[in-house]
């Protein structure tokens, strides 16, 4: 059997598809869009990349990427909070890979009530755990709209992240 150089390019390039698109979801998660009475919500691309990747290849999402992109997320908005996104992302992760015969090979009106659970979950635990630290309740109204803006926004998400998936290069041996 003759060495090909070709295929172990091609599988490391198939391998750092999902981490490159959580990253760059990440970053997109840091564009607002600016909605009158409401300021500034961002849509979670970043939930939307770790949702899909840990329903369809979860193999090539490693906990340290998921760990990365909250950390990343926190460092990069500023919050007073470094750590709770990447909490958010790998509990996020971790309970998705256990139902994850739910999801996969279902209609996508399935995935996409499933991610609006996950989203209401994440969005829950974030709003909880600032009130914890803030020492009152947060009044939900943004986290309430950003939950329903991140999860209006998941079928395109959805959408660029299965391109990326069909877009990869086989990774027979």
């Amino acid at each position: 059997m003759s060495y090909s150089w070709h295929r172990d390019y091609f599988g490391f390039v198939a391998r750092m598809v999902p981490g490159t698109t959580t990253i760059l979801f990440t970053l997109m998660s840091l564009l607002p869009f600016h909605v009158p009475s409401f300021g500034s919500i961002a849509p979670s691309f970043a939930l939307m990349a770790v949702f899909h990747w840990t329903v369809y290849r979860p193999d090539l999402l490693p906990l340290g990427v998921v760990f990365l992109a909250g950390l990343l997320l926190d460092l990069l908005n500023g919050t007073p909070y470094v750590g709770l996104s990447a909490l958010v992302l790998l509990l996020v992760r971790t309970g998705v890979l256990s139902q994850r015969r739910v999801f996969s090979r279902r209609p996508f009106s399935v995935l996409w009530l499933g991610f609006l659970g996950v989203a209401i979950g994440a969005f829950v635990f974030e709003w909880a755990f600032v009130s914890l630290m803030q020492v009152h309740f947060m009044v939900p109204r943004s986290f309430v709209f950003q939950t329903l803006v991140t999860a209006a926004c998941f079928p395109i998400g959805s959408y660029v992240l299965a391109l990326a998936h069909r877009a990869m290069p086989a990774l027979s041996a």
